[in-house]
């Protein structure tokens, strides 16, 4: 049975996604689609995560993937490469009200300027690309970036933790 409450979270969730993605210039060059992508299952995410996908994924629960997953693709937002995964639900006042987990045995980070954000991802990353941020995110297992570049444009605000080993591969 679905709760009032459940119901007006995601309704207010959609909304402000609609606003977000209706603040985006699009120019003639972009090969952005601005439009989020709210999933609820492992199939969804991972074609969201796709270079077919979108520049936000939003994650409504927790869920178990069992296979590698590839963020890929390169997207813009405001004309800034930008990928963000999204594992919580905010209020009308952008308060976050529920953080979820995401677990995989391995997320394969390939989209230049991805951030994960307000949630957990259970499994190891591999960094191919620069620009990897935590915001107010935890990844339970390690980081392992491919290059040094990478790993220097890596960055994490004071909230976000990694309970492995952030290394160079």
């Amino acid at each position: 049975m679905v709760h009032k409450k459940n119901v007006f979270m995601i309704i207010v969730v959609l909304a402000i996604l609609i606003v977000l993605s209706s603040c985006n210039k699009e120019s003639d060059s972009t090969d952005a689609i601005t439009t989020a992508s709210i999933v609820n299952t492992p199939e969804d995410f991972r074609r969201a995560i796709s270079p077919d996908g979108t520049w936000i994924v939003a994650i409504l629960q927790d869920m178990d993937i069992d296979q590698e997953i590839i963020i890929d693709g390169d997207f813009t937002r405001n004309d800034e490469l930008y990928r963000k995964l999204a594992f919580y639900t905010q209020d009308e006042n952008r308060k976050v009200t529920a953080r979820y987990t995401l677990s995989a045995p391995k997320m394969v980070v390939r989209s230049p300027n991805t951030r994960i954000q307000s949630g957990i991802f259970k499994g190891d990353v591999y960094v191919e690309a620069t620009g990897f941020h935590l915001v107010d995110a935890v990844v339970e297992g390690n980081i392992i970036f491919s290059s040094q570049e990478y790993l220097d444009s890596f960055s994490t605000d004071e909230t976000s933790r990694v309970t492995g080993t952030v290394a160079l591969n």
